[in-house]
C-alpha cells in the first residue's frame, strides 16, 4: 500500500461522515400521545420514520391493535410529528431514514409505551391485520447464510413488492430481491441468502404500492446452520450497533427504565473505537503473559531433568577413583597389613615330637626403619612394631612345666594342651 493511500481514503470518507445525522424522541412515548422526533446533523431531507410493533400485545385475549406506522417530515423540516396509536405497556421499534436510503439514521431499541388517560386511538375489540401476507421457506425461520425463499400470492398484491429488514438497536436495510420464480405449492417469490449472524433479532416488513407494511411483518431470530457456514458474512453484514442505540433516552420497560443513546452519526453503523482498541491491547498483553508462563514452566522442567543423574547399579564402575576422592577424610579406605608372625619356627625331635622348654622369639627380619605404606590419599609412615618375648610350653601328657631358676625374670607364658603322642604310640 502506498504511503499516501490511507490519508486519501480518510479524505474521501470525510464527505460521507458529514452527511450523517442523529435523532431523538422529544417526549416519552405514551398511549395515543403525540410523539415528535427531532433530527440533528447533515442529513438529506425529507426525513421519515417507520414504527413497528415489537413483542406481544398487552391485552389478555391476544388482540393485536397495533398497526405499522410511517410518518414523514414536512419539506426540509428536521422534525417528524405523529400520533402513537399504540396501547400502554406495549413496545415498538423506530427506524429513521432520509432521502439517501432506508434506515440511514439508525434504529432504536424496543421502546416502551407509557400509560395515559387517552385511549381513543384504538379499539381493543377490533384486531388489525395486513392487506396481504407473505411466507418463508423454511417456514417462519431465517438461518445464517442459508438460502431462504420469500413468497406470496401474486393475486393479493398491488404493484411492486419490496421487503425491508429492521434490526432493533442496529441497522436497517433493504432486502435484495432476486429473480422472481413461481413454485407450484408456494406461489411467486425469490431466494435470499441472509448475510446475518446467528442470534440477530430481525423484523421483516413487506410492502406494495399501498404503502410500507401493507403485507405485514414477522420477527424471527436468525438461527445457526448445521454446517456452521459463515461464508456470506463480512464487515458490511447488518448487525446490532455497538454502544448505545439510536433515539436518545426513552423507557424500555414497564418500570420506566430507559436506554440512553444519542444516535450515531454514520447512519447506524457506529463503531466503538475505544472498546476495539482496548480489546486488542488486552488480547495482546494476555497472549504475551501466556507465552511467558509457558516459557517459565518449560525452562523449569528442563532444569529438573538436567539435575537428575541416572544411577546405573548394574554397570557401576567399582574402580572409579573419582568417586572415592569425594569421600570425607574419616571414611577414606586404608590397606590391610598382614602382621609378621611372632614365632618363626619351633624345635622338634627327630621323630617329629615337639620339645618342651623355652622358645624365645627369633630376631625379626624387619629393620627398624618405619614401614612406608601407600594409600589412596598419599604416602604415610607406619611406626615399627614392638614385640614382647613369649615363652611357649608344650606339656608332655599333662606333666609339670619347667621351673625357672631364681633371679630370672619371668616372661609371658603360653601354655598349650598336651599332645597325647604317647597314647597314640
Amino acid at each position: 500500500m502506498k504511503p499516501y493511500s490511507v490519508a486519501t481514503l480518510l479524505l474521501l470518507e470525510l464527505p460521507l461522515l458529514s452527511l450523517g445525522f442523529t435523532w431523538k424522541f422529544n417526549q416519552t412515548p405514551s398511549q395515543c400521545g403525540q410523539l415528535t422526533i427531532s433530527i440533528d446533523g447533515q442529513g438529506k431531507p425529507p426525513y421519515s420514520v417507520l414504527i413497528l410493533p415489537s413483542g406481544s400485545t398487552p391485552f389478555p385475549n391476544g388482540t393485536e391493535v397495533r398497526k405499522i406506522l410511517e410518518a414523514k417530515s414536512s419539506g426540509n423540516s428536521a422534525e417528524i410529528t405523529f400520533q402513537l396509536n399504540y396501547p400502554a405497556n406495549s413496545q415498538f421499534v423506530a427506524a429513521v431514514s432520509d432521502s439517501s436510503g432506508f434506515g440511514s439514521g439508525g434504529t432504536s431499541a424496543a421502546a416502551q409505551v407509557t400509560e395515559s388517560n387517552d385511549s381513543s386511538c384504538f379499539d381493543p375489540t377490533q384486531p388489525v391485520s395486513p392487506v396481504w401476507v407473505f411466507n418463508l421457506n423454511p417456514p417462519s425461520q431465517i438461518v445464517q447464510c442459508q438460502d431462504t425463499r420469500i413468497w406470496w400470492d401474486p393475486s393479493k398484491v398491488q404493484g411492486e413488492v419490496s421487503f425491508l429488514g429492521v434490526i432493533p438497536g442496529g441497522q436497517s436495510f433493504q432486502i435484495p430481491r432476486g429473480a422472481l420464480t413461481t413454485v407450484a405449492s408456494q406461489g411467486l417469490g425469490f431466494t435470499w441468502k441472509p448475510n446475518l449472524r446467528s442470534g440477530t433479532i430481525l423484523h421483516i416488513v413487506a410492502s406494495d404500492d399501498r404503502g410500507t407494511g401493507s403485507g405485514g411483518s414477522t420477527r424471527p431470530t436468525v438461527g445457526d446452520n448445521i454446517q456452521n457456514d459463515n461464508s456470506c458474512l463480512n464487515n458490511s453484514s447488518p448487525s446490532s450497533t455497538a454502544g448505545n442505540p439510536a433515539g436518545g433516552s426513552y423507557p424500555t420497560d414497564s418500570q420506566g427504565n430507559g436506554v440512553h443513546g444519542g444516535g450515531n452519526s454514520d447512519g447506524g453503523s457506529h463503531t466503538n473505537v475505544g472498546a476495539i482498541v482496548g480489546g486488542v491491547i488486552g488480547g495482546v498483553f494476555g497472549l504475551i503473559a501466556l507465552v511467558l508462563v509457558l516459557l517459565f514452566f518449560r525452562k523449569r522442567s528442563r532444569g529438573r531433568r538436567s539435575n537428575e543423574k541416572p544411577v546405573d547399579l548394574l554397570n557401576a564402575d567399582e574402580g572409579d577413583e573419582s568417586h572415592r576422592s569425594e569421600l570425607p577424610q574419616y571414611y577414606e579406605p586404608e590397606p590391610f597389613l598382614i602382621p609378621d608372625p611372632t614365632v618363626v619356627g619351633s624345635d622338634r625331635s627327630s621323630d617329629g615330637r615337639p620339645l618342651s622348654g623355652n622358645y624365645s622369639e627369633r630376631p625379626s627380619s624387619r629393620s627398624g626403619t618405619p614401614d612406608v605404606t601407600s594409600t589412596s590419599t598419599g604416602t604415610r609412615k607406619v611406626p615399627p612394631r614392638q614385640f614382647k618375648a613369649v615363652n611357649v610350653i608344650q606339656h608332655d601328657d599333662a606333666g609339670p612345666s619347667e621351673q625357672k631358676p631364681p633371679g630370672v625374670e619371668e616372661s609371658e607364658t603360653i601354655e598349650l594342651p598336651p599332645a597325647y603322642t604317647n597314647i597314640r604310640q
